[in-house]
């Protein structure tokens, strides 16, 4: 029996077919869900430096020191990510000019 494309398939071979269509619009329809996108704070070879004194924040080269008025985020503390921990945290808080943290002055 020579069968066509358009031929139906038998019974199991419908059910798989079946089976991997709704796989695929699952898929389709869903996108990567679970998978969830965090965009990062600053792009490759630049660092995220803190406004002292305020919420402000900026991206340096890697190999260049902080603009005046700027300073590095304290070690272990630094946003990697928008909306990460140290991202929200430093909506609230700044550095004063010695360095140490505080509530940022517009954060109320």
């Amino acid at each position: 029996m020579n069968r066509s494309a358009a031929a139906p398939l038998p019974g199991k071979a419908r059910l798989i077919a079946a089976a991997l269509v709704s796989a695929a619009a699952v898929v389709a329809l869903t996108g990567c869900a679970g998978v969830e996108y965090r965009e990062d704070i600053c792009s490759s070879g630049e660092y995220p430096v803190l406004s002292v004194g305020g919420t402000g924040s900026a991206c340096v080269p890697d190999k260049q020191e902080p603009p005046a008025g700027f300073v590095r985020y304290p070690e272990g503390k630094v946003p990697q990510q928008v909306d990460d921990k140290w991202d929200v945290y430093w909506n609230t808080h700044t550095l004063d000019k010695d360095g140490n943290i505080i509530d940022a002055p517009d954060a109320g």
